[in-house]
């Protein structure tokens, strides 16, 4: 992988979307001394120029990611809709430009495959940000639990009551497709494994202002035995956890646990709050993409890797329709035919073929970050 600007500068950067959650990447940006913003694209773009001002930046604005290449970006922030990301990753990628794209990468599974196949391709990179993976206190955590010898059981549970407008609202799965995936993501760091298969119940209580699914259950079999349950709603008004919910491990050596904000404790270490400290959630996604790039280096968030999270996410959903017990690899395969069967450029329909399947093109194991 070929570093996209000199260490010495900060990075050119556009950002493609500029809706609520594009605001918050607007003012990471802006913080940022690691990078330019030098455009922002939006199909609206009078939106576009009231976030450029308001995130008090010097910014061409644009309707495409197209419109906005004479400013010369060294990469691309991809802040749309889930359903626009694979088109504008792919354009950025075969303008020669690595991608930060917000998670999820993709609606299904078989377009987070196709553009696997399109940055192997292209011979750039592109990063899902998951950004509740950047939290002093989850590395903490994580440290507690490789403490405890085998795990047999991880736990999360998640319980807020947000009121969202736009897409989440209508969604048919919005808490398993838009937010468990975080908490799927940190479970496959934390445990350093992969899952074998997930059985899972989704409903919509009488109460929930959500048109789909906002409450869910699922225990995901990871290699070795684990088993990871999450429970988690989005209409729970009352006691509501951390964004990043509530977490517990029981292993050979004792039980470790995690409140999702400051405190962890462990039966071998007992509790320690671990303050909030240097660069996390979205910022902390930022600067691994930039240094990934410096250095030349796979960040934990490539494409690649991200993939098995994303698969959690569908496989889940499918378990909640079908009523059965869906495998992970099984899945993957299944999606690996219908990225095949997408529209896609040659090159990237060549790179997908030669995989054979995606489970032979995919790590096999999270690779753990010291």
């Amino acid at each position: 992988m070929t570093p996209s600007a000199e260490p010495a500068r900060p990075l050119r950067v556009v950002q493609v979307g500029a809706g609520a959650m594009g605001a918050v990447w607007l003012r990471t940006l802006a913080a940022s001394g690691d990078v330019e913003l030098v455009g922002v694209a939006d199909l609206d773009t009078e939106r576009a120029a009231r976030a450029v001002r308001a995130a008090g930046v010097d910014a061409e604005v644009g309707a495409s990611l197209g419109e906005l290449l004479p400013t010369e970006p060294d990469a691309v922030v991809n802040v749309t809709i889930p359903a626009a990301h694979t088109a504008v990753n792919v354009e950025a990628l075969f303008a020669g430009l690595p991608v930060l794209c917000e998670k999820p990468a993709a609606p299904t599974l078989a377009e987070a495959l196709v553009q696997a196949a399109a940055a192997e391709a292209a011979g750039r990179l592109l990063m899902i940000s998951q950004s509740r993976r950047y939290f002093a206190a989850l590395e903490a955590y994580r440290s507690r639990i490789a403490e405890l010898g085998p795990i047999g059981l991880l736990t999360t549970g998640f319980f807020r009551a947000p009121r969202f407008d736009g897409f989440r609202a209508e969604m048919a799965q919005p808490l398993l497709v838009d937010m468990a995936i975080h908490a799927f993501d940190a479970a496959r760091h934390l445990l350093g494994a992969e899952p074998v298969s997930v059985w899972c119940e989704s409903w919509n209580p009488p109460w929930s202002w959500f048109r789909g699914d906002a409450t869910a259950a699922a225990t995901f079999l990871f290699e070795e035995g684990t088993r990871y349950v999450f429970t988690g709603s989005w209409c729970a008004e009352g006691a509501e956890t951390s964004w990043n919910g509530e977490w517990l491990a029981s292993g050979a050596a004792g039980t470790a646990t995690w409140d999702g904000e400051d405190r962890v404790t462990s039966g071998a270490g007992g509790a320690v709050d671990v303050p909030r400290g240097g660069r996390e959630e979205v910022a902390g996604a930022l600067a691994e993409f930039v240094a990934a790039l410096r250095a030349g280096v796979e960040p934990s968030g490539s494409i690649a890797g991200n993939v098995r999270s994303l698969a959690m996410v569908e496989a889940a959903v499918r378990s909640a329709e079908s009523g059965q017990r869906v495998e992970i690899d099984a899945l993957l395969d299944l999606a690996y035919h219908d990225a095949l069967a997408h529209p896609v450029r040659e090159e990237v329909r060549t790179r997908l073929e030669s995989w054979g399947t995606a489970t032979a093109a995919l790590p096999s194991r999270r690779a753990v970050t010291s």
